[in-house]
């Protein structure tokens, strides 16, 4: 297919899949702006630590429960539909924070904005591995993890001028979302359903294939794909939540760095790791895939074991930041999304994400809540845990995920009884 794509097909594939992958920028975007608008809102409305800790865990464990929702949704009604309606819900929920007169409507902002962006995840994701050239999905799906690392670096900078501006500029913060998720959702109203997604339908409504079931989702077929993919992005999403929730923490209080030094040497960080996510789009649909996921998950695991050999300095702090960033980009997140899309047929594939996501979540949560007191007990054994935990993360996705049957490609080849062929079907390289 990807051969045969003229110049103006090629344009419309990387156009759905930039405007369905600005999910990743909204989901990215709500996490890291409300770190930042948080501490600008408590200094207007006085609300408590108490407070502050529950609308950082709503946010999280709404954007658990959107994904658990959002993904069976998209697999039954459509991809477009359902991420239409979730950047509606997404766009009332920031046009509520950037308003908010009161820390009760923060937690209705919140809430909605955390359930749409979990939601809105799963079908964007899919809209994009349908829509893209047969041989080149990773490529395009990666796209939407390239969007998820740039705007951690404008979000930042958007922060620097907010910082000193009170409320204010925890409005201006929300507001950039407001704007950003106005615009794609006039881009997204104009995108076609998912080809794919509509061929299954209406195989379902001509009686070519039965109506899918969640039940076969949890029966033998595609059970051990997916615990599999659930607990490779759960635990490999444990180092690099830390690193995204800690960072700062870990250059100030422990090496020594000032914050506004620590926030520099992070954006750098990230932009070294954006670079790693282009060496993903470039060879992830060849067959360095893996020798570049190995690759990924050794220095991964170097990187968090570097301070814990070496000391813990800015220098030792910003090695580890920085080479993560890249590694984990052929060897985690970007890997999950690309595995996912795969492994799963269709009418699952939104399903399956949406629990993977969910519990990638909760994993997450209970990692946060527990790294404050390993870092209290010993340094040391926090960044050997960190990269123990790298080191399993790799050995399921070497051993396991990749090893899974590509019934995407089938589905693209043979059409929408495609999926059937996966009994029997050899482990995918």
């Amino acid at each position: 297919m990807s051969q045969t794509l003229n110049p103006a097909q090629r344009r419309k594939a990387w156009w759905t899949a930039g405007v369905a992958g600005m999910a990743s920028y909204m989901d990215a975007g709500a996490i890291v702006t409300t770190g930042t608008a948080l501490v600008l809102y408590r200094e207007e409305f006085g609300f408590t630590e108490f407070q502050y800790g529950q609308l950082s865990a709503l946010l999280t464990a709404m954007i658990a429960v959107g994904a658990l929702i959002g993904g069976p949704l998209s697999d039954r009604f459509g991809r477009k539909r359902v991420f239409t309606l979730t950047l509606i819900l997404y766009v009332i929920a920031a046009a509520i924070l950037v308003l908010a007169p009161g820390v009760g409507w923060l937690y209705l902002g919140i809430l909605l904005l955390g359930f749409a962006s979990g939601a809105d995840l799963p079908p964007s994701l899919a809209m994009i591995a349908e829509s893209a050239p047969e041989g080149e999905e990773g490529k395009f799906v990666t796209l939407s993890h390239a969007l998820w690392m740039i705007v951690i670096p404008i979000v930042n900078v958007i922060g620097i001028f907010a910082g000193n501006m009170g409320v204010d500029g925890a409005r201006l913060m929300y507001g950039h979302l407001l704007l950003v998720a106005l615009v794609v959702l006039v881009l997204r109203w104009r995108l076609p359903e998912s080809q794919m997604w509509q061929d299954k339908k209406n195989a379902v409504e001509t009686g070519t294939i039965d109506r899918a079931s969640l039940k076969v989702l949890f029966g033998r077929t595609y059970i051990w794909a997916l615990i599999g993919v659930s607990l490779f992005y759960g635990i490999q999403n444990i180092a690099a939540n830390t690193n995204g929730q800690f960072a700062i923490f870990l250059f100030t209080d422990v090496g020594g760095a000032s914050v506004s030094t620590a926030s520099l040497l992070n954006v750098v960080a990230v932009l070294i790791g954006l670079v790693g996510t282009f060496l993903v789009m470039r060879f992830s649909d060849t067959p360095l895939r893996m020798p570049l996921f190995l690759v990924g998950t050794v220095l991964a695991i170097l990187a968090w074991a570097l301070p814990g050999m070496l000391g813990v300095t800015t220098v030792t702090v910003f090695v580890m930041a920085a080479l993560f960033w890249f590694a984990q980009q052929p060897s985690g997140e970007p890997m999950f999304k690309i595995w996912s899309q795969e492994i799963f047929p269709t009418e699952y594939r939104g399903a399956a994400q949406g629990i993977a996501i969910a519990f990638t979540r909760a994993v997450a949560a209970g990692a946060a809540l527990l790294t404050p007191v390993i870092l209290d007990a010993s340094i040391t054994v926090f960044f050997f845990s960190i990269a123990g935990v790298l080191l399993v993360a790799g050995l399921i996705g070497w051993f396991w995920v990749s090893r899974m049957p590509q019934v995407l490609h089938k589905e693209k080849t043979l059409g929408p009884r495609g999926a059937e062929a996966l009994t029997g079907d050899r482990p995918a390289s």
